[in-house]
């Protein structure tokens, strides 16, 4: 995934654009970067690893020496940004959120176009902000050249590119992702996440619409291209990715959580001693179930955060299980000879849940009913990060459906995304016994809709149903 955040003051902008982009490591776990522009020194740039240590303790010196008006700073999931790059637009600073799906035709067009070149990360993979910002440059000035990504790119694409002249702040062509604008006395922001400037003083002053393109400045905001009428955002914002401070669209991510929870509550038939969330991610959802069912809410285990921050998550799966084991403390007295109802956000491969279910059993649980807060994942997200596997089959339910029906590649899964349908029904059961659970109901995709109550045209289900 990834966010980013932009400052144009009239006074030095650097404290707000530290913890701003602070305000955003929820978002990633790789890496992060600043830069700052200043009239006489020009542009400045800072880029750190934060797989081992959290964004703050690693920039902490280079606050101290950067200086300037305008900034932009992001945290990222893979690459790192922001770059800084000098072209026929001039020098100009650039980070982006989104997914490339076409990377290798677009490197081909622009060789075709003339003489571009690319440095390569490890392992061979290009920068895709530095692929946006060649696209960018293809054209006779900044705002073409976004547009033109826009069209070009098969996938995502939100970005911020900073100029002497000021930010532009674009969101995808169909706003998977949001873009938001603060503004105080003095100053305006641009923010991934709506929480993220509030308490740096500034108050709400816009939200992008799709494609929207604006250019911002410390004396205010001015739209060059307008928004479009297509709406696809990542529904999973609210059930998982967004802090829960945050808002989309209007619609508040904690609310969103707990509508989800009453939800599966009203279609749920068990009666657990507890309710309880897969801590974080699972707690409001949790709340909600525990509010509309009557049932405790507990937590019969915690997440140990002192000296485990999220942002320490080694990149080997095998490891970050190991790590997401290591970080849940059992509460026993909470957890002996109980029935357990357990809301996590979803399941993916399975492999952490099943840990932490075998967890709960060693700890003395009788029961333990695993509720996710969303439908079931039946196919990788073609828009976002929320995983780099490179086979869906890393899915437990892909995995399940061919174990049910063997190799067929053609296979139509409607009936697999079909609450009410038999097939549904079999690979629920099928995932439950592989993961040893007492028992398993998934949130159904209408009820995650209703949730967040906004037009399903607007919302993009593609990881649960495959609609473009």
């Amino acid at each position: 995934m990834g966010g980013f955040f932009g400052v144009a003051s009239k006074d030095d902008c650097v404290f707000d654009l530290f913890f701003g982009t602070d305000y955003h490591s929820h978002l990633g776990t790789r890496r992060a970067g600043m830069v700052v522009y200043d009239k006489s020194t020009g542009f400045n740039r800072a880029i750190h690893n934060i797989e081992n240590a959290p964004f703050r303790t690693k920039f902490d010196k280079d606050v101290n020496t950067m200086k300037g008006f305008m900034g932009i700073g992001c945290i990222s999931d893979f690459e790192p940004q922001p770059l800084i790059v000098r072209s026929h637009h001039g020098t100009f600073a650039i980070t982006t959120v989104g997914k490339i799906n076409n990377t290798d035709e677009i490197v081909k067009q622009l060789f075709e176009n003339g003489h571009s070149h690319f440095l390569e990360m490890s392992g061979g993979d290009i920068n895709a902000t530095e692929l946006v910002a060649s696209i960018v440059n293809q054209k006779e000035n900044i705002i073409e050249g976004i547009r033109y990504a826009q069209e070009l790119i098969e996938g995502s694409m939100s970005l911020l590119i900073m100029t002497p002249q000021g930010i532009y702040a674009a969101r995808d062509k169909f706003g998977r992702t949001p873009v938001v604008i603060g503004r105080k006395d003095n100053a305006f922001c641009v923010s991934f996440e709506s929480f993220a400037y509030l308490n740096l003083g500034y108050s709400d002053f816009k939200e992008l619409g799709s494609g929207e393109i604006v250019i911002i400045t410390p004396e205010g905001i001015n739209t060059l291209v307008p928004a479009g009428d297509k709406m696809k955002i990542c529904t999973f914002l609210w059930v998982y990715y967004g802090y829960p401070s945050s808002s989309y669209e209007g619609i508040s991510v904690e609310q969103m959580r707990y509508n989800c929870g009453k939800n599966m509550a009203k279609r749920d038939n068990v009666t657990p001693d507890i309710v309880a969330g897969v801590p974080d991610s699972g707690t409001a959802h949790a709340i909600g179930y525990a509010n509309e069912s009557g049932i405790p809410f507990s937590r019969p285990f915690i997440k140990y955060t002192p000296t485990w921050p999220r942002s320490f998550m080694p990149t080997i799966q095998t490891q970050r299980n190991l790590i997401a084991k290591m970080k849940l403390i059992a509460v026993k007295d909470l957890i002996h000879d109980k029935s357990l109802l357990l809301i996590d956000d979803s399941i993916v491969r399975g492999t952490q849940l099943r840990e932490t279910t075998e967890f709960l059993y060693r700890s003395g649980a009788k029961e333990v009913h695993i509720r996710p807060a969303c439908p079931p994942l039946l196919f990788g997200c073609k828009y976002l990060n929320f995983s780099r596997s490179s086979s869906e089959m890393d899915l437990i339910t892909r995995r399940v459906i061919k174990e049910i029906e063997g190799d067929d590649k053609n296979l139509d899964l409607k009936n697999y995304v079909n609450p009410d349908a038999a097939e549904y029904e079999n690979m629920v059961r099928k995932v439950g016994e592989q993961l040893n659970f007492t028992s398993l109901r998934f949130n159904r995709l209408d009820d995650t809709l209703d949730s967040v109550g906004i037009g399903r045209d607007k919302l993009c289900t593609y990881c649960w149903d495959g609609r473009e």
